[in-house]
């Protein structure tokens, strides 16, 4: 005969199993937020504000100060939270758990830390900063922010790429608009029937006509190459402060003046054809034949 447990007695196990979870819940929640309170209103602040008044000139520091304080503060938050909820002698004593612990370091920790490292050296960098135009071996865009993990960069098209810290650091980056002032430098192609320096002269002129190119340097232009078919001619603007400029406008302004100015001088900018024949053609008509073409 079965013995049956009494329902009062029953009730009361239950209530107690709820009570020790809700209680061991209750505690996890008090040590979790209350760590989470103290870093977001306190921590954090504080630590992006000493950030920010010793690199005022690098805005990539301080996001990534605040993105990896806020990581570092919900990990040692959730920890304060267990062992509040009295698992700490668990985490302590459980060869399970160290074990898988350790084996999840060892597959996903070296990538994850490698990253972690590459966008430290980042931010530390001062000529890499958020907002900032760079080029490498995968493409080229502006620098949104610099995260955990990855870099966001925003590409020509306003298309934002994820590219991995671990990426950019382990090649080269150029930084084309890194200074106050860029050059930028358009290459013209002109026949050699033409004259060279009206076509000089014409092609120094129009840089002064475009409201942001600089006086100082002096824009100038000179012959870079005769060429089998053409003589290049190159001209060299400078432009400052280029983040804040639309270079390929600027760029496409510049060549349609060219063409337009070129046209009035009566200028030719290229020869119509690789190579030019010159002469006449003759057809004879076969002797002996009726008429028509030979087919021989």
């Amino acid at each position: 005969m079965v013995e049956q447990t009494p329902v009062p007695e029953l009730v009361t196990d239950v209530v107690s199993v709820y009570s020790q979870v809700l209680s061991e819940l209750f505690w996890f929640l008090v040590g979790f937020g209350g760590v989470y309170l103290l870093g977001h209103l306190v921590l954090i602040p504080f630590g992006v504000r000493a950030v920010r008044s010793r690199n005022r000139n690098n805005p990539t520091i301080e996001t990534a100060t605040e993105t990896y304080l806020r990581v570092t503060m919900i990990g040692f938050a959730t920890l304060t939270g267990v062992i509040a909820a009295g698992y700490g002698r668990v985490l302590s004593e459980s060869a399970v758990i160290i074990a898988a612990l350790t084996f999840a370091l060892g597959i996903a920790g070296q990538q994850v830390f490698g990253s972690l490292i590459s966008g430290m050296f980042l931010v530390a960098d001062p000529d890499f900063n958020v907002g900032d135009w760079v080029e490498w071996s995968g493409g080229k865009g502006t620098i949104e922010a610099v995260d955990f993990r990855v870099t966001r960069i925003r590409t020509p098209d306003h298309e934002t790429v994820s590219v991995p810290n671990t990426e950019l650091t382990t090649n080269a980056i150029t930084r084309p608009y890194g200074r106050d002032r860029y050059r930028i430098t358009e290459q013209v192609y002109v026949a050699y029937g033409e004259d060279t320096e009206q076509a000089l002269l014409t092609l120094q002129q129009i840089p002064p006509m475009l409201e942001s190119v600089l006086d100082d340097p002096t824009p100038n232009a000179r012959v870079v190459e005769l060429g089998e078919n053409a003589i290049t001619l190159q001209a060299n603007l400078w432009v400052g402060d280029p983040s804040n400029q639309d270079i390929r406008s600027l760029r496409s302004d510049f060549r349609r003046l060219v063409k337009r100015r070129f046209d009035e001088e009566g200028i030719t900018l290229a020869p119509p054809s690789a190579q030019s024949v010159t002469g006449s053609l003759t057809v004879t008509e076969p002797r002996g034949e009726s008429g028509g073409v030979s087919d021989e």
